[in-house]
């Protein structure tokens, strides 16, 4: 792991919740006879409370969705799929070993429906977390083809975040000819990797899956009350923010150069 890299995500996890609300309530605390101190653990509480909240979670993870394209129907040429992965469990006692997260299923799941209704070759993107005992591509690709019954042709095993996803999957793919893919990912997460593959000299066909604005339920009470789930949505969508702001700068940055 780079010190670059690191210092990115340490960047990254304070810009985003809860550590954002709780930095500002340290500061507050920690300059509380300074004038403005107040303001500051207002501003801290009132932003946690914000991420909390259903309703602006909601709002941010469809402000994503919105961009990520409509449901796959056609693949319009597509000559691969790209699922990516995105994390592991490590060391699960009752799989004997690393396995997927929840994200990383809900595209492999979706990957494996893609692979069947359009029979093209799959790529799976995904390196190996640290204390991993194997990376995303080894881990998510036994999961197609033992559970799902899909093959996994290419296992792209070096990434470290999406960017490598792209850049790597690319570095297989173009000497294959392969310049149209299929990318599976989250829709919320659609228009960040989107923008990284075509970057990297993709055409891209998006295939997301789990549109959360997508099934929306009448509301009760309890949908405008704080809640984990709206918290840990939140810190998702607002790190999609973060990056595709973070390729703006890097684009104004080369234009500027």
């Amino acid at each position: 792991m780079s010190s670059a890299w690191f210092l990115k995500s340490l960047i990254g996890t304070l810009l985003l919740p809860p550590a954002n609300g709780l930095l500002l309530l340290g500061l507050a605390a920690l300059f509380h006879r300074r004038r403005g101190a107040f303001v500051v653990a207002l501003l801290g509480g009132s932003l946690l409370l914000a991420q909390s909240l259903p309703p602006v979670a909601g709002w941010l993870m469809r402000s994503l969705e919105q961009q990520a394209g409509p449901v796959l129907t056609e693949v319009h040429g597509a000559q691969a799929i790209v699922v990516l992965g995105s994390g592991l469990n490590l060391a699960a006692p009752e799989y004997g070993g690393d396995t997927v997260t929840e994200r990383s299923l809900i595209r492999a799941r979706y990957g494996a429906v893609v692979a069947r209704r359009f029979a093209l070759p799959v790529l799976v993107s995904g390196g190996q977390p640290r204390n991993a005992s194997r990376s995303e591509a080894a881990v998510i690709g036994d999961l197609l083809e033992g559970e799902f019954k899909v093959p996994v042709r290419w296992r792209e095993s070096a990434s470290l975040d999406t960017a490598d996803n792209a850049a790597m999957s690319a570095a297989i793919l173009h000497r294959q000819g392969i310049r149209r893919i299929v990318l599976v990912t989250q829709a919320f997460h659609m228009p960040r990797a989107r923008r990284l593959f075509e970057a990297a000299g993709f055409e891209v066909v998006p295939a997301p899956t789990d549109l959360a604005s997508a099934n929306d339920q009448p509301r009760s009470l309890l949908y405008w009350l704080p809640q984990a789930s709206a918290l840990q949505d939140s810190y998702y969508a607002l790190h999609e923010w973060l990056g595709l702001l973070w390729l703006d700068l890097q684009k104004l940055a080369r234009a500027a150069a």
